[in-house]
């Protein structure tokens, strides 16, 4: 089955953001940076060499977060309110979506609060203090 992942580009905090991710969401985190993976007839100057080229964050419930940082031979593009990471689950999941809304919220900007919707489930949406707008979805029973 194909599956969809977010791609969240930065200028420069890839590492922090998928750092704080991991803390948020656990999982397991892999990160390789533009001085560790040279390319081939690609030289990276040394204001490059610490960003991260290629960031993959697998979470213990199966999202993938991917990331980089763009480097100063590209133009760096800021993430738009048009785009927005999504975490939905059902009841059980209802305790751990919770906790990834209050941590997320830390130092970012309110959107929504977590509450009852009038479809019946919990909904809310933030952006977080890296400008990633997320939205949260828990169904109930």
């Amino acid at each position: 089955m194909a599956k969809l992942n977010p791609y969240l580009s930065f200028k420069s905090e890839a590492k922090d953001a998928l750092d704080f991710y991991q803390s948020v969401l656990g999982g397991e985190l892999d990160v390789s940076t533009f001085g560790g993976t040279p390319m081939e007839g690609m030289p990276t100057p040394d204001e490059d060499k610490d960003l991260v080229m290629h960031g993959q964050l697998d979470t213990p419930g199966g999202l993938t977060i991917m990331a980089s940082d763009t480097p100063s031979f590209m133009e760096y593009v800021a993430p738009t309110s048009g785009v927005t990471v999504s975490l939905s689950g059902g009841a059980e999941d209802h305790e751990y979506i919770k906790g990834a809304f209050d941590k997320l919220s830390d130092g970012g900007t309110p959107g929504q609060p977590l509450e009852l919707a009038p479809w019946g489930d919990y909904y809310g949406a933030l952006t977080d203090k890296y400008g990633i707008s997320w939205m949260f979805n828990i169904g109930t029973e």
